[in-house]
């Protein structure tokens, strides 16, 4: 991500605010995207002027950074990737176990699931397990190294894969704001909601294009 006039600006969803309902809700949606990633862009354009970052990509910062500039540089692109990933909800309200069941990846990026974890399903499950244990506020990361081995892995914070020279490929961010107006404290609910609404053509994007 390139910053626009010397600035980073907050990524435009690929949806309605509405659009992720029951899953996520639009109030959460205006609270998380409106206020709370916004919150990071603007402390990050702060601190940039003097830093040595300026005119660096997203990811180059989130790279090398440390300090309060990492932190909310990650915040930025865990963010961006976060909400990206998403499609609208397909079906109106209510999460069936077909929905569950049929949102899946196909192609490269399923036979790599499956050579890494054994199924689809043994990945949901590492994957579900590794937000719910997470201590604190974090992220769970789907990553690849360079010859495309997948991997599961928590990361405290503004944290992501990247910083290890992996591809983030999908995520799910456990800080309570995202999920505690529709949750409050159900996170592992949160988490098995999530599974309907990943939009997998995206995620295998960013598989193909490590």
């Amino acid at each position: 991500m390139e910053a626009v006039n010397g600035k980073f600006v907050a990524v435009a969803l690929p949806y309605g605010q509405g659009a992720l309902a029951p899953v996520i809700s639009e109030q959460t949606l205006q609270f998380h995207y409106g206020k709370h990633l916004q919150a990071y862009i603007d402390n990050l354009n702060a601190a940039l002027p003097g830093s040595g970052f300026e005119g660096q990509s997203l990811e180059n910062i989130v790279k090398t950074a440390e300090g309060g500039i990492f932190n909310n540089a990650g915040q930025v692109l865990n963010h961006s990737l976060y909400f990206t990933q998403f499609r609208a909800w397909p079906s109106g309200p209510g999460i069936s176990e077909q929905a569950l069941t049929d949102n899946r990846p196909s192609g490269a990026l399923a036979a790599a699931i499956n050579e890494a974890f054994g199924s689809f399903e043994a990945f949901k499950e590492q994957f579900q397990q590794k937000g719910v244990t997470l201590f604190g506020s974090g992220w769970v990361w789907l990553s690849a190294d360079k010859a495309g081995k997948l991997a599961v892995t928590q990361e405290a914070n503004a944290g992501n894969p990247i910083r290890s020279g992996r591809t983030p490929l999908l995520t799910f961010d456990v800080w309570e704001h995202a999920y505690y107006l529709d949750y409050q404290n159900r996170r592992a609910a949160h988490l098995a909601a999530l599974w309907p609404i990943i939009d997998w053509s995206v995620v295998a994007a960013r598989y193909e294009g490590r």
